[in-house]
């Protein structure tokens, strides 16, 4: 599966796109932010993001999109132009028929350190490991974006089905945050592993 994931915002928003399967270390294939000049109009800031989102999708042709759902912050302004980015990545996906699945912060950084909790360096550094990349994707938003794509192939084939055999949504988010557990665990061991072999 190839997932691409979209860090939304106006200014800087992430994209990473990566391939792989659940329980196994996915691969990075690209990476990038799309930039947009503060001092332009909000409406064509968002037309940028859609066309450069266009160019992304016809260039790598990702399975699934992975969005970070926008939550409530104290800056007004910050969110609105972070859900006016999440609602173009989302239209450009549909409108190819693509799935799109949205993913809170904690959920991605969950699936991608274990914690729900874990801060972004945390973040970059899993992304790095799990990737076997030589250096932290930067910026932040880079690398949020492939976290982002790295939680929707772990958990996003899987957790469709654990609905359907589940059928609560209580035991479905407990299977997924164990499945979680489960992958970090075993990817860790795994980095581990390799790094005593050195």
């Amino acid at each position: 599966m190839r997932v691409l994931g979209v860090d939304p915002g106006l200014t800087r928003c992430g994209l990473g796109i990566v391939e792989g399967s659940p329980g196994k270390p996915p691969a990075l294939v690209a990476v990038g932010v799309i930039r947009t000049p503060a001092d332009l109009d909000v409406s064509k800031r968002l037309v940028r993001i859609e066309a450069e989102l266009e160019e992304w999708i016809d260039k790598h042709r990702p399975d699934a999109v992975a969005v970070e759902r926008v939550f409530a912050q104290h800056n007004v302004r910050t969110v609105m132009g972070t859900a006016q980015a999440s609602g173009v990545a989302m239209v450009v996906a549909a409108r190819r028929g693509l799935p799109v699945a949205l993913h809170t912060p904690s959920e991605v950084k969950a699936a991608v350190t274990g914690s729900g909790r874990a801060g972004k360096e945390q973040v970059s550094t899993m992304v790095m490991r799990i990737l076997k990349l030589a250096e932290r994707p930067t910026p932040a938003d880079a690398a949020d974006a492939l976290a982002l794509a790295i939680c929707q192939v772990w958990r996003g084939g899987t957790t469709s089905r654990l609905q359907e055999a589940a059928g609560s949504r209580a035991n479905l988010e407990a299977l997924a945050q164990a499945q979680s557990r489960l992958q970090v665990a075993r990817l860790r061991a795994a980095v581990a592993a390799q790094e005593s072999k050195r």
